[in-house]
């Protein structure tokens, strides 16, 4: 049985509140009502060591001690993580590149990095012992959630837009989960969501709203240090909409490097990737704004980047800043010209949100940011099948 070194929950604002027992059910800080994070007692954590990996299963889980789990807490799992890290030779050729790699999350289950999120958000509230979980999703979060929750034995109810892809609706459906179609975006079906769920006193799924979700994303970041021998890239690009993910990695980053994972100093920029149609952190960051506030009339074919607010807003561009990096707006026919690139030269599945990491890779090229020698990795965070209509 590995140890757990989970030791709290604390709000990521630094507002004071807490800290909060991890037995309990929390959501958002009861003080500044922003999303709480994770915490770890990462000096005891020191006396693990990473060499206790080699006979591991080839799932995130490999990482539990670090992971939001009590002692006899079990994992709802479907083997997500540990997917591959591919070097785009070809890709690479035409943009000059020695090093361009691709994190492909399209081979997780339910075929995209949501799976990581929901299985340890899905854990977290069934060690809890919820029965009903609940959340809003443009569509692979609904997936993903609507399948854990089968595997764990609970309902799920999904509120998604109307105007989703069928494929998305269908797919939740095939899992179980009952759907409330909303009209609107992500945040009209979160506010129905809300109010349909207080009542019923359902377990909050969310991105941000709950501690679990982030945790899954980290692992990432633990994946990409143990996949490239303990080292980190130069370059991580990644597209973003609620910034589970960015904000999780570079938690991950901060883990690694004090339990001696990782040299500090060795940190990666990270770049977030938006729609020209949802640009918020773009907007924000380019405006020197601590938070993003609400995209108006936010329009993308990538149903994932349809997200006009992020709860975490102020942690995604805390990341950006501390890293060096940058956030980059690209056109949904850039996207859509990316997947058909992904596909054709690396044999790459990519839905227009893993193809606008190619895109961005691209402009960062061209402005001379990035540099022949340098280690790039780019998310491809789902594959293409339920997106395959705008190949017509």
């Amino acid at each position: 049985m590995a140890n757990s070194y989970f030791t709290h929950l604390e709000c990521s604002s630094g507002c004071g509140a807490g800290p909060f027992d991890p037995r309990e059910t929390h959501f958002l800080c009861p003080s500044c009502k922003l999303p709480m994070l994770a915490r770890y007692d990462l000096k005891a954590a020191r006396a693990w060591k990473r060499e206790s990996l080699v006979d591991r299963a080839p799932n995130m889980w490999r990482y539990r001690e670090l992971m939001p789990l009590l002692p006899g807490d079990e994992a709802v799992t479907l083997g997500e993580g540990f997917t591959p890290l591919i070097h785009a030779k070809r890709i690479g050729a035409t943009l000059g590149l020695d090093r361009l790699l691709i994190k492909d999350e399209s081979l997780n289950p339910t075929n995209s990095f949501k799976a990581r999120g929901l299985s340890a958000a899905i854990s977290r509230a069934k060690a809890l012992k919820a029965q009903t979980v609940f959340l809003p999703t443009a569509g692979n979060a609904g997936n993903a959630a609507a399948a854990y929750a089968s595997a764990a034995g609970m309902r799920c109810e999904v509120f998604i837009p109307s105007d989703a892809k069928q494929p998305f609706i269908d797919e939740c459906r095939l899992y179980g989960a009952n759907v409330t179609l909303v009209k609107g975006l992500i945040t009209d079906a979160g506010r129905v969501a809300s109010e349909t769920a207080k009542p019923q006193g359902w377990y909050e799924v969310s991105t941000f709203r709950e501690a679990g979700r982030a945790e899954g994303k980290k692992t990432m970041g633990f994946e990409l240090a143990e996949q490239l021998q303990w080292t980190l890239p130069d370059w991580i690009i990644y597209p973003t909409g609620g910034g589970t993910g960015m904000v999780g990695m570079w938690k991950a980053f901060s883990e690694m490097e004090a339990i001696g994972w990782l040299a500090s100093g060795q940190r990666p920029k990270m770049v977030t990737v938006q729609p020209e149609g949802c640009p918020p952190i773009v907007s924000a960051l380019s405006k020197g704004a601590e938070t993003a506030g609400t995209w108006e009339n936010a329009h993308t074919v990538a149903d994932g980047l349809r997200v006009p607010r992020a709860i975490a807003d102020f942690l995604i561009l805390r990341t950006i800043r501390e890293s060096g990096g940058t956030a980059i707006a690209v056109s949904d026919a850039e996207m859509i010209e990316d997947m058909k690139t992904l596909g054709k030269l690396e044999g790459v599945s990519a839905a227009p949100e893993g193809a606008a990491s190619l895109s961005a890779v691209r402009k960062l090229v061209a402005d001379g940011r990035i540099k022949k020698h340098e280690t790039v990795v780019m998310f491809n965070t789902g594959g293409a099948l339920k997106y395959l209509d705008l190949l017509h």
